[in-house]
């Protein structure tokens, strides 16, 4: 799994797109991705691996839209997990992800008081 946390490059690229609009775009994710947690949780809880699945891969795309390539490989592992049935792992991973996107968070807080 990498260990970058965030991709300079994609963020670069994103903040040149949109311009006045990054933080915002920062913001949105940062909550879409609190959402995105509960339902893997709340999928967890109910053992839907194919809701579980679901939940991981969207995740997962957004992560790596946003550069954030550790989150998302997590979120791939977690994906194979669901698609597996195994909740064990898949309830071990699902913290990885949350502490992952716990670093996350307070990188993109930096980004977003950053001017470029």
């Amino acid at each position: 799994m990498s260990d970058v946390h965030l991709d300079d490059a994609v963020l670069k690229a994103l903040r040149e797109v949109m311009a006045e609009e990054f933080p915002l775009l920062l913001d949105t994710f940062v909550a879409d991705s609190e959402e995105r947690l509960r339902n893997l949780h709340e999928a967890l809880a109910e053992l839907d691996g194919q809701a579980l699945r679901h939940a991981a891969h969207s995740f997962k795309g957004s992560c790596g839209n946003m550069g954030a390539p550790a989150l998302a490989a997590l979120c791939k592992r977690l994906e194979d997990a669901a698609r597996q049935g195994d909740m064990a792992k898949a309830a071990g991973l699902i913290e990885q992800v949350e502490r992952e996107f716990a670093i996350v968070r307070i990188l993109l807080r930096q980004q977003r008081l950053q001017r470029s």
